[in-house]
């Protein structure tokens, strides 16, 4: 992640005056971990001169999105009624990185209670373009990564909470497959959906934290120890690779630079094969699942009124979504459900012969079909408008298949570089 030419004290000081300095412009920084990172990084700066070197992310800055627990300080969850919250005890992902040596210097903004990026403390920013917001719900995770401000941060995925603000932001996000990180000690939102993975400025970066933070914990009881073959060098030899040609037509938005990846992908000796993906399915009313999830894991907050709290109250908002979700059936949670698993077995049976899709981040239906079937996918910046805001692409891995995702999009983002140009005004 860095040549390290200056002890890692010295560097999490740097951070931490980036944070205090660019943080309140972006409105990314919930908490500073100002006492616990530096101890972190002295304690670092010990080990490592005493030959104990815990691996690349030793004495690392980074930024955790504030839905997940850190002992000692507040834990918001972006959302007012839950401003001076603090959970005793770290977040598995938090452990797993304080063990890989890394130094956790800031709670980053969410959209309240994990939707867009309106939290209570204002609106997290878009590093290329201030006047826009940088997407949600891990927007402070991927506007201060972008931003220089952490070296690499955690985010979550339930809907698009990491592939959104990493498409605004530029950053270079991955959402493992369901059940590969341990949510412990993490908001929960949807039990069956959520998912938590890094948001990095390069492929081998979220390559090199997931390699710290998958596996089960015995305390998530959906997380499980699969093993995660990473290889950054292995090349792409004998990996399939597959996309939906319907995904890539037109010319509007981003269809040129969507094609303009199939088009490097082919140089770089691999030659995708069509693939029909299913398309029989309601896959919007599908939402139910997790609106009907949300309100449960949120009864209280309904039922109490505090729900008027959360900044935003607008008919598709949280709060109103939590109040008109009572009125769902249990009969139609639950045929949902049933069709979520058919879903499952058609996406199973149309990739049966590829490893990695090549998809539009935003395909139809592609967002939301792969959050339900928990499939991992790896979102990075494919180029730029004339304007100077990034634009994105997706690959998705088969189930489990995570190292295949990323040793593609690795081989596409070292051929082209999109991510090594940053936002100007934060020193990029």
């Amino acid at each position: 992640m860095r040549t390290r030419q200056i002890s890692s004290y010295e560097l999490t000081r740097l951070y931490l005056d980036r944070l205090d300095r660019h943080g309140p412009e972006l409105e990314a920084v919930i908490t500073l971990t100002e006492e616990r990172a530096l101890r972190q990084a002295r304690e670092a700066d010990r080990e490592i001169a005493h030959g104990r070197y815990r691996g690349p992310l030793h004495g690392i800055p980074w930024g955790a999105k504030d839905l997940l627990a850190v002992d000692g300080y507040p834990t918001t969850w972006g959302a007012r009624p839950y401003a001076s919250q603090e959970i005793e005890g770290d977040a598995t992902v938090v452990r797993r990185l304080d063990d890989a040596g890394a130094v956790l210097v800031a709670k980053l903004t969410l959209g309240a209670l994990a939707m867009g990026d309106h939290w209570f403390g204002g609106r997290t920013r878009n590093p290329w373009n201030p006047e826009q917001g940088s997407s949600g719900s891990s927007a402070g995770s991927a506007a201060a990564t972008v931003a220089g401000l952490v070296g690499f941060a955690i985010g979550s995925e339930t809907l698009g909470s990491i592939v959104s603000p990493a498409t605004r932001t530029g950053a270079t996000g991955l959402r493992p497959t369901f059940g590969r990180v341990s949510r412990a000690g993490a908001m929960a939102l949807s039990w069956s959906m959520d998912k938590l993975g890094p948001l990095c400025r390069s492929v081998e970066d979220c390559a090199l934290v997931l390699h710290a933070i998958h596996g089960a914990d015995g305390r998530d009881p959906t997380a499980r120890t699969v093993p995660f073959p990473w290889d950054g060098e292995a090349g792409l030899r004998g990996l399939r690779v597959g996309y939906a040609p319907e995904a890539f037509q037109g010319d509007e938005g981003t269809a040129a630079f969507d094609r303009g990846v199939l088009e490097v992908v082919r140089e770089l000796g691999v030659e995708p094969v069509p693939v029909e993906l299913p398309d029989a399915f309601p896959l919007d009313a599908l939402q139910v699942i997790l609106t009907a999830e949300a309100a449960a894991a949120f009864d209280d907050l309904t039922r109490t009124g505090q729900d008027d709290e959360l900044v935003r109250q607008t008919p598709g908002s949280w709060p109103n979504l939590f109040r008109t979700a009572r009125f769902i059936p249990a009969v139609e949670y639950l045929q949902a459900n049933r069709v979520r698993t058919m879903v499952m077995g058609a996406l199973d049976a149309a990739l049966a012969g590829v490893d990695v899709l090549l998809t539009p981040s935003f395909a139809p239906g592609v967002l939301l079909m792969t959050n339900l079937t928990g499939h991992p996918a790896v979102v990075l910046p494919s180029g730029f408008r004339d304007g100077g805001t990034p634009v994105s692409f997706s690959f998705v891995g088969g189930l489990w298949k995570d190292a295949d995702a990323l040793r593609l999009a690795k081989a596409y983002q070292d051929a082209t570089g999109h991510h090594l140009k940053h936002p100007a005004r934060f020193g990029g």
